[in-house]
């Protein structure tokens, strides 16, 4: 990778605050268009939203916000089964819509009459059983009639809060600048380590590892990173333990007396440290709402140590008064009784906000490691508070402003990135616009031309024409190219430190990833390079299906076609309903679900296997074909599964089509999130023979190119 030149500081945030506001209307023109072209029922079907909804109870949560609960409507479950939720796509962290539900018949003005009574707000947790979501404004009413639904809407908030940050980047006057800072925009080298750093001479030598199994290069990758005075990035491809070797950097950074601010693109990254911290004793605070409710995260949370704590009881009695009040609006009788109980509840908010800022910020500059997203690390918990070292799980997947959050609005001398490159890349939906297609081409046109034009005029003309010592932003900079990117671009491999030996996979299914992306350095570690599904600890079935560690599955003809939602859904009745350009192949889905039986009658327990698909629509229809056939067994995205481990994985390539193309999925780093996430015995790959041979070819060439 050739090296970049040092960028200006106020071009590269001019240039991310343009890219961003491409970004957010991309995301809010996709949604507008769904909400208003399309029933409730098939946004439900499209995993936007969820149906026939009851709130189960109303309290208040962190801040004096209104939490509400929502379950399932007893009227629609049959008697004996479960009130579990649907399937669908909404998230932690999701903005969302709660309003009644329109009924089948209703009209459009009544539609939009039911949406202006409804209210918007934050999914704060998801359970099968139950949904909780945190309301935006304090007087908000909840809707009280029938059945209730909640729609996903376009997440702005983590806009305004990159949009924030870029824009103080942007204002920073030159005395402003640390030394740090002209390092990461490599206006400056960072500091040389002494060459090395197993020298016994060297304290890093002398490490007392709190894990004796760590390999060679988790080992060499914790003193590069304990060595390091600004910049260090842990390139960690699938399987190597990056997250292990994260939670051995953390203890050793905390034997030297080090304050740590530790974050992650989702709420999942972040949980699984804090899980993974919580066995070793160590004082931290989780801010924001994790994920996975489980007791090892919830302990440390911020929500749980405000009540919890010393200090939580100046709290406990203004919330109960709070409790009270919320639950005795639903007994008003007017409106006159219901705007007073809101007005006393607006002063109780007050009080208790005032009570309980001083609460956390106890909290918060008591604890040594902090965790959050890295949105949440932008909150006013952290403003302006110091740390010696920011580390950012995952950072390949996040925008580059967001892992900027971190870093302006804290004090912090030195970045520990982990992640690798080599993967799955953000996914950018202003990039794959009709404009920005058409723009992208366009502009390859007028470069081609200028490369002509060039070598007609030759090179004499341009004498006088030397490029600035100090490159603007790149003029064809993405939001694809993250800070991990642009750091090993400016200061080059020097930074880095690589996992090598990795512990999820069989030989046969590491070796393309290993050979066409990692310079053929991965090792597979002992216990999984030979290991297939009949040596799992149960009993299964020596069969073709299971002492296979790599098959794929030739469905070449024309048998196999894929088809657009839109195809889909027109076949089903839909008048010129639009839910985007995802694809399907039922044919295939069949294949999958055949392969899945095999499998499962060979013994292999279906909360084994999983099945994963570049496709949401594909994702839907083997989510009706294989749920209730097999229960446990896991369904999901490419880009949603990565980094996961089951014992199978089979994998639906989707696309079938005559003029070979293979779409978003020509991304080698989307060819490579597809070995991501195999962990130690087999990989199936269900595909039409006929696209896929030909185009692989062709990409592996490629990659051997780049």
């Amino acid at each position: 990778m050739p090296k970049l030149r040092p960028t200006d500081i106020p071009s590269f945030a001019a240039a991310q605050l343009t890219l961003l506001d491409a970004e957010l209307q991309a995301e809010l023109s996709e949604t507008n268009a769904l909400l208003s072209s399309h029933t409730p029922t098939a946004l439900s079907r499209a995993g936007l939203a969820i149906l026939n909804l009851n709130v189960s109870s109303i309290r208040t949560g962190l801040g004096g916000k209104t939490v509400v609960e929502l379950g399932l409507d007893s009227a629609i479950v049959a008697k004996g089964e479960k009130a579990d939720i649907p399937e669908h796509g909404i998230r932690t962290g999701d903005i969302i819509a709660l309003q009644d539900q329109p009924t089948g018949s209703a009209k459009k003005t009544e539609k939009r009459e039911l949406a202006k009574l409804g209210v918007e707000g934050v999914v704060l947790r998801v359970r099968r059983e139950n949904i909780e979501i945190v309301l935006d404004k304090e007087d908000a009413h909840v809707p009280s009639g029938g059945k209730l639904w909640i729609v996903k809407l376009a997440n702005d908030v983590t806009y305004k809060r990159m949009n924030q940050t870029m824009n103080k980047l942007q204002k920073f006057q030159e005395q402003e600048y640390t030394p740090f800072i002209h390092v990461l925009f490599g206006q400056a080298s960072p500091t040389p380590l002494p060459s090395d750093l197993n020298d016994p001479s060297n304290p890093l030598h002398k490490l007392e590892w709190n894990d004796p199994n760590l390999n060679d290069s988790q080992k060499e990758s914790i003193k590069f990173a304990l060595a390091s005075r600004e910049v260090a990035l842990i390139h960690g491809p699938p399987g190597t333990g990056k997250t292990h070797t994260l939670i051995e950097l953390i203890l050793q950074l905390l034997k030297q007396n080090l304050r740590l601010l530790v974050c992650g693109p989702s709420n999942i990254s972040v949980d699984n440290i804090v899980e993974r911290l919580a066995s070793h004793k160590v004082p931290m605070i989780r801010l924001g709402h994790p994920a996975r409710l489980l007791p090892s995260v919830l302990n440390h949370s911020l929500d749980v140590l405000t009540r919890t704590s010393e200090a939580a009881a100046l709290v406990q009695d203004i919330r109960k008064e709070m409790d009270d009040k919320q639950s005795s609006i639903r007994k008003t009788r007017n409106a006159r009784e219901r705007r007073q109980v809101y007005g006393e509840l607006k002063e109780l908010r007050k009080e208790f906000r005032e009570r309980e800022k001083g609460c956390v910020d106890n909290l918060v500059k008591g604890s040594k490691v902090v965790l959050a997203t890295l949105h949440g690390a932008g909150g006013f918990h952290l403003r302006g508070q110091e740390f010696d070292v920011v580390i950012v799980d995952e950072a390949s997947q996040a925008l580059e402003a967001q892992c900027w959050v971190p870093l302006l609005w804290v004090k912090a001398s030195k970045l520990v990135l982990a992640g690798d490159h080599l993967q799955l890349p953000p996914t950018i939906k202003s990039l794959n616009s009709k404009e920005s297609k058409a723009a992208r081409k366009d502009s390859k046109a007028k470069d081609e031309k200028k490369s002509k034009d060039k070598k007609t005029k030759g090179d004499g003309d341009n004498k006088n024409n030397a490029e600035p010592s100090v490159k603007p932003a790149a003029e064809k900079m993405t939001l694809e190219t993250t800070l991990f990117d642009r750091l090993l671009g400016l200061h080059g491999p020097s930074i880095k430190r690589m996992l090598t030996t990795q512990y999820r996979m069989h030989e046969s299914i590491m070796r393309f990833p290993s050979d066409e992306l990692y310079e053929s350095k991965l090792i597979a570690a002992d216990f999984v390079k030979d290991r297939l599904l009949k040596d799992l600890a149960y009993e299964v079935k020596d069969t073709e299906d299971t002492r296979e560690p790599l098959v794929f599955w030739d469905t070449q003809g024309g048998d196999f076609p894929e088809k657009t939602e839109d195809e889909e859904i027109g076949r089903k009745g839909g008048k010129g309903m639009s839910m985007g350009d995802s694809k399907s192949n039922e044919a295939e889905a069949a294949l999958v679900k055949m392969h899945v039986s095999n499998l499962v009658e060979a013994g292999v327990k279906a909360e084994d296997i999983a099945v994963v698909t570049p496709y949401n629509a594909q994702l839907a229809i083997l989510s009706q074909m294989l749920k209730e056939a097999f229960p446990g067994i896991e369904l999901g995205s490419v880009d949603g599964f990565q980094g996961r481990e089951k014992e199978a994985v089979i994998v639906s390539m989707v696309r079938s089509n005559a003029e070979h193309e293979v779409g978003f999925l020509g991304e080698k780093r989307r060819l490579n999130g597809k070995k991501a996430q195999r962990k130690h015995d087999v990989l199936d790959i269900v595909t039409s023979w006929r696209r896929w041979a030909w185009p692989t070819r062709r990409l592996i060439s490629q990659i051997r190119q780049a």
